[in-house]
């Protein structure tokens, strides 16, 4: 008969952002246990709030399923003589198995008949199992942190204050140091904290919520998010809804009451981001707008109590809101009365790494590797140019050293922009000093303007180069510089804005600029980023579904220009298609194989000695100029369909043709003429790398 699984961690407050993928473990570590053990069950449901992770388990088995191994052993001809007695080898075999000789079975097996062991193992009680397995199940959740506390000698996100385990609403009886498993969960800290029991998960989630616990978080989620709009509503706006924060404060409470609170009007002179910012970040406070986005001196505060006056709760927290943007107000002023030029000279106390200079040294950097870009692209608007770039490169990293950056972190390059724009800067320049630390999130926006991205490819190539060439490269669980996103931030921004750079030389300029910082040869330096730029190409190709063997063939040939490397092989994925595409691939793996240690040579029609070798070369010499400026204009796709008229003429030579001839003029002169022809394969890809079938 199949039973409920209950089990209830009880803990002091877990950080939020620790809860999310524990929930995710549990269910992931109690279904692998499962199907490893041999234990049938049904859905799986894993909540939790900052005190208490719960799991719950419908339908499970109360014992294993049996197992039945089975051992083949000799054929029949081996394990029985003529009289049909067991020989030796039968006998051997059944005293490995721990089974009599009488016990052994016959099969039938494609090799024909050999004895067989079978042996059934009863699967144990489930409760038994589940008393060994739970300790280490929960100390076995991964956490970012984990703490010891008291004595004990475990490590949990948070002491562990109270275990209920229950199968079939029966106790499951262990212990972990001092905590002992029982039928008792607790309520709400303040508003319920005594003991209840519970018999299962149905009796445990209608008392919990009794006790002011609402363990599912969807469901505290929806509770927030309808009670924000709700209180909103009442002061004629609406939340400025942030899914990021909604999750964050989902798992800061376990009983959410929502409470609108004000502030001062003339606050909202300050820069949107500047509001939001502190409410959000500082205060995880949801910010209230009208109905064209503008924000209302109004926030909304989410409780872990219901208030017996709401009034002072909302008193509470204008208070700390009216102090934070008091002093956001002051640095805003006390910033604007320096120039975000004057502000240079300051940027050279400030480090960026001790083995890379200071900030002041990446900016000249930087800036050096921007004015490279700018001389090689055609600019998007009328009113960029190089010097708007170096305008914008000169300045983007000016706001590090204001007051209100200093305070919000977060505020890196909004500010900057704000200032430019009170200083009188440009329009696009003030855009693109924000824009220069896009993308900020895998997937996040791209910049607008080409001096944000010219100058964002700028310092983060500077960034990955440099870290590179001090040997501080990511490892697979280790990127304490973000070098993974930065890099993906390049490609995306060089694809985005179709730009004909070319890597290899970006990396150069990059090496040429941090001269005299490097503690690695160049050479090494350069491989080694090329490699990781590659990676991060190819994995997100992958991830976009890109055939890997297209991929492959692509990237193999150099990843130089990426947008080029793009194009091709989103020719290569629909040529595919075509019915020459495999006899093609098949035969360039043979072309490939063939000229392995040929040298090169030059061809000459007059050592034709076959009409299937001088239609090939017709074929070929018809083609090959279209097919190359096919390629030049980057029309990959009309490339592949003046090569493809290639597949009949290559599979006569083939078929008719002993290229490796004894006569070394005209093994060479055909030699040569594969070469060509291989050569012109290899501007788009690496053929050879195709999987096929034959």
């Amino acid at each position: 008969m199949a039973k409920e699984l209950l089990l209830e961690i009880g803990t002091e407050e877990i950080p939020a952002a620790f809860l999310p993928k524990a929930l995710k473990d549990m269910e992931r570590i109690i279904t692998g246990e499962f199907s490893e053990r041999r234990i049938s069950h049904g859905r799986v449901r894993t909540m939790g709030t900052p005190r208490r992770l719960v799991l719950s388990v419908e339908d499970v088995s109360e014992r294993q399923d049996d197992q039945v191994i089975e051992k083949m052993g000799p054929s029949t001809a081996m394990a029985f003589d003529e009289a049909g007695k067991p020989t030796k080898a039968a006998i051997g075999f059944a005293r490995g198995q721990g089974v009599d000789v009488s016990e052994l079975e016959i099969v039938e097996t494609p090799k024909g008949k050999q004895i067989c062991s079978r042996k059934t193992i009863v699967g144990q009680d489930t409760p038994g199992i589940l008393k060994d397995f739970f300790p280490r199940f929960i100390l076995s959740i991964p956490f970012r942190k984990s703490m010891r506390w008291m004595d004990l000698n475990l490590r949990f996100a948070r002491p562990i204050h109270w275990i209920v385990a229950l199968f079939g609403g029966e106790v499951i009886p262990f212990s972990i140091e001092n905590i002992t498993s029982s039928d008792t969960s607790r309520g709400h800290r303040f508003m319920a904290p005594d003991p209840f029991s519970v018999a299962g998960f149905g009796d445990y989630l209608a008392k919990t919520e009794e006790r002011f616990i609402i363990v599912d978080p969807e469901k505290r989620k929806q509770i927030i998010r309808d009670a924000a709009r709700a209180a909103a509503e009442a002061v004629s706006g609406a939340v400025l809804e942030n899914d990021e924060l909604l999750e964050e404060v989902t798992f800061l409470v376990e009983y959410p009451s929502v409470v609108c609170g004000s502030f001062d009007r003339e606050f909202l002179a300050l820069p949107k981001e500047v509001l939001t910012t502190a409410m959000m970040k500082h205060q995880k406070y949801f910010p209230v707008t009208d109905t064209k986005g503008k924000l209302l001196p109004h926030f909304i505060t989410v409780n872990n109590t219901v208030a017996r006056d709401p009034s002072v709760v909302a008193r509470g927290n204008e208070k700390v809101i009216r102090a934070r943007l008091a002093d956001a107000r002051f640095f805003f002023e006390e910033d604007r009365k320096t120039p975000l030029e004057d502000r240079l000279e300051d940027l050279k106390d400030v480090v960026f790494h001790r083995l890379l200079g200071t900030s002041y040294e990446k900016v000249e950097r930087f800036t050096e590797i921007a004015k490279d870009i700018s001389a090689k692209i055609n600019f998007f608007s009328a009113e960029s140019s190089a010097a708007t770039v170096v305008a914008t490169a000169t300045l983007a990293k000016a706001d590090l050293e204001t007051q209100m950056v200093y305070e919000f972190p977060e505020l890196q390059g909004v500010m900057g922009r704000e200032y430019a724009l009170l200083q009188g800067e440009k329009d696009v320049v003030a855009t693109a000093i924000y824009e220069h630390y896009l993308p900020t999130a895998a997937g996040g926006d791209l910049p607008k303007t080409d001096e944000g991205a010219i100058v964002s490819i700028a310092d983060k190539m500077d960034t990955i180069v440099g870290f590179f060439g001090i040997n501080l490269i990511p490892t697979g669980t280790a990127d304490p510089y973000a070098l993974r996103r930065q890099a993906l931030g390049i490609i995306n921004i060089i694809i985005e804005k179709n730009y004909p750079l070319a890597l290899d030389a970006l990396v150069d300029k990059s090496l040429e600029t941090l001269e005299g910082k490097l503690k690695r040869t160049k050479d090494e330096t350069r491989s080694d980023v090329m490699n990781f730029l590659r990676g991060r190409f190819e994995n997100q190709l992958l991830s976009q579904r890109h055939p890997y063997d297209v991929v492959d063939a692509v990237l193999s040939l150099g990843i130089s220009d990426i947008v080029q490397s793009l194009r091709k092989i989103e020719a290569m994925e629909a040529f595919k298609k075509h019915p020459d595409f495999e006899p093609l691939a098949i035969a360039f793996k043979r072309v490939v194989n063939i000229l392995k240690d040929f040298k090169g040579g030059s061809v000459d029609a007059s050592l034709f000695d076959s009409r299937a070798e001088a239609d090939l070369y017709d074929s070929f010499s018809n083609i090959r100029e279209r097919a190359n400026g096919c390629i030049d204009e980057g029309r990959y796709s009309d490339a592949l369909s003046e090569m493809a008229t290639l597949r009949k003429p290559v599979d006569a030579f083939f078929e008719e043709v002993m290229v490796m001839a004894e006569d070394e003029k005209i093994r060479s002169n055909r030699l040569s003429l594969l070469e060509e022809i291989s050569n012109l394969f290899y501007r788009i890809a690496d053929f050879s790398r195709i999987v096929t079938e034959g």
